[in-house]
């Protein structure tokens, strides 16, 4: 995906996956969704922390995304906020991902959803696991720059 994409258009992102996970491609797809669902993801009712994909049937599958419903939600309809969702790619991409993802240790992760041209898209990312070292680094990394700018910020006064 060589565009940027606007922070206005963000819907959610999973900050969790970049930390458990190595990203080694992005893909973009489309997702199945009811009216309801589309209006509590306008008011942001949305959360993708334990989201992941399934293939089954040669078809992608999100699971563990919790799309709240709103209280104004219709009566005729009983919103269900752990429903999966069908998730929508080109058939000779889902080939290549399977065939990746059956490679040991990769795994599929959906990293945000956003607006693209009024519809509602999931980056989806091939993944593999940190391992604990490796997360280790990243705290130890992110602990450092914060004390390299308080350190900064108060010989700044």
């Amino acid at each position: 995906m060589a565009k940027t994409q606007e922070t206005s258009s963000r819907i959610a992102d999973n900050k969790k996956a970049a930390f458990n996970y190595f990203f080694e491609e992005r893909h973009e797809a489309g997702m199945v969704l009811h009216g309801w669902e589309v209006k509590a993801l306008r008011s942001g009712k949305v959360q993708l922390t334990d989201g992941y994909v399934l293939i089954k049937d040669g078809e992608l599958f999100l699971l563990g995304c919790q799309i709240n419903p709103l209280k104004t939600a219709s009566t005729h309809v009983s919103p269900d906020s752990a429903r999966i969702k069908k998730l929508l790619l080109k058939k000779d991409e889902i080939k290549r991902l399977v065939g990746k993802v059956e490679q040991k240790g990769y795994t599929l992760v959906p990293i945000n959803l956003h607006w693209k041209n009024g519809y509602v898209k999931c980056e989806i990312a091939l993944a593999k696991g940190k391992a604990e070292h490796d997360k280790r680094d990243v705290i130890k990394d992110r602990e450092g720059k914060r004390e390299v700018e308080r350190a900064m910020k108060s010989r700044n006064r």
